[in-house]
C-alpha cells in the first residue's frame, strides 16, 4: 500500500532556496546523473544508500528529496517519513526544475 507524501512543486523548492530558507535537498540519483547536472544546494545520495546514509541527515530540518522524473524520490520521500523525518518529495524532478543546475 502506498502512503501519501508530503510534495513540494520544483517551483517552491527555488523559491525556498532564494530566500535562504533552512532546508536539505537530497538527491537520490546515480552519479552520472548527478554529474550531467543538479541543484547546487543538493547533496548526493543515491537511492541504494540512503538506508546507511540516514544518520547524515539532520530531523530537525526538513528534506526535499530530489531525482530525476520524481519516481525514486517519491520512494525516499515515503521510507523517510517513515523514519519521523519531515520530508517532501520535489514533484516531476530534475526534468522540471526551473532553477540553474550545477555540475
Amino acid at each position: 500500500m502506498s502512503h501519501g507524501v508530503k510534495e513540494m512543486t520544483p517551483q517552491e523548492l527555488l523559491e525556498k532556496l532564494e530566500a535562504k530558507e533552512e532546508l536539505q535537498v537530497i538527491d537520490v540519483r546515480e552519479v552520472d546523473e548527478w554529474n550531467a547536472g543538479h541543484i547546487k544546494e543538493a547533496k548526493l545520495i543515491p537511492l541504494g544508500f540512503l538506508p546507511h546514509r540516514i544518520d547524515e541527515l539532520d530531523k530537525n530540518i526538513p528534506i526535499v528529496m530530489v531525482c530525476r522524473s520524481g519516481a525514486r524520490s517519491h520512494n525516499a520521500t515515503a521510507y523517510l517519513s517513515e523514519q519521523g523525518y519531515d520530508v517532501a518529495n520535489m514533484v516531476g524532478g530534475m526534468l522540471a526544475w526551473p532553477g540553474e543546475v550545477e555540475q
